[in-house]
C-alpha cells in the first residue's frame, strides 16, 4: 500500500511539472501574429491588429510550439481555457490547437469592434469549444483565471490585467492561477503558472504577417 500511495505521488508530480513544462513551451514560442481582422460586415472592411486573446477565462494566441510534433511542428492557433470536467468535478484547464496557415486565415477568427470597456476597440472571437481532441493541462480544480502584465511609464511601471483590450501590441507576460477543487495531501496542487512575452515592438514594426 505504501509503494502504490508512493507511486501515485510520483504520478501526479509528473502530470504537474508536465502541464508547467507544456505551457512554457507554448508561450516561448509565440509567434508576434498580426493579423487582418473584421471590422464591419464588408470583406474589405478589415484592420491590421496584434492577434492576441486575453479573457479572463481564455488565451488565444499562436505559437510555433505544437503538442503533437513539439517545437519541429508547423506552427498552431491556441485556445486556453477553462471547462466544466467531464464527470462535473469542478474545473480543468484545456487546450486545442488549430493548424495556422497564415495571417489572413487567423483574421477570419476574429472581429475588432468597440467595447463597453472605456468604448475602446477591442477584439472578439467565438468561444472556444472542448472536444475529444482538446489536451487536459489540469483537472479537478475549483477555479481557474488569467491575468496580463502592461508595462507603464509611472510608478510601479506596470499592472497586471483581468483582461487585454489592447490591439496594438502584446502583453509583456501572462500569470495563470489555479485552484484544487479539495485538499489533497496525495497529489501535487496545480502551482500558478508565469510566463513573459518576448515581444518589444509594436504592429506598427516588421513582424509576422
Amino acid at each position: 500500500g505504501s509503494v502504490e500511495s508512493i507511486n501515485r505521488h510520483v504520478e501526479n508530480a509528473r502530470k504537474a511539472t508536465g502541464a508547467q513544462r507544456i505551457l512554457e513551451q507554448q508561450f516561448a514560442g509565440l509567434m508576434p501574429v498580426v493579423a487582418p481582422c473584421m471590422t464591419g460586415a464588408a470583406e474589405d472592411q478589415r484592420a491590421s491588429v496584434a492577434f492576441f486573446d486575453g479573457e479572463p477565462n481564455v488565451i488565444r494566441f499562436v505559437s510555433a510550439y505544437s503538442l503533437e510534433e513539439a517545437g519541429r511542428g508547423r506552427p498552431q492557433i491556441l485556445e486556453l481555457f477553462a471547462t466544466a470536467a467531464e464527470d462535473g468535478q469542478g474545473l480543468r484547464l484545456v487546450v486545442n490547437e488549430i493548424p495556422y496557415g497564415s495571417p489572413p486565415s487567423a483574421g477570419m477568427m476574429c472581429t475588432l469592434q468597440n467595447s463597453d470597456v472605456g468604448g475602446v476597440p477591442m477584439l472578439t472571437f467565438p468561444p472556444p469549444r472542448s472536444s475529444p481532441r482538446s489536451f487536459v493541462l489540469a483537472d479537478r480544480l475549483s477555479s481557474v483565471s488569467f491575468a496580463y502584465q502592461e508595462i507603464t511609464t509611472a510608478e510601479p511601471y506596470e499592472r497586471w490585467l483581468p483582461r487585454w483590450v489592447r490591439v496594438d501590441v502584446f502583453p509583456s507576460a501572462v500569470r495563470i492561477d489555479m485552484i484544487p477543487l479539495t485538499a489533497d495531501a496525495s497529489r501535487l496542487p496545480p502551482l500558478p503558472f508565469f510566463a513573459r512575452i518576448q515581444v518589444n515592438r509594436s504592429i506598427g514594426e516588421a513582424i509576422e504577417r
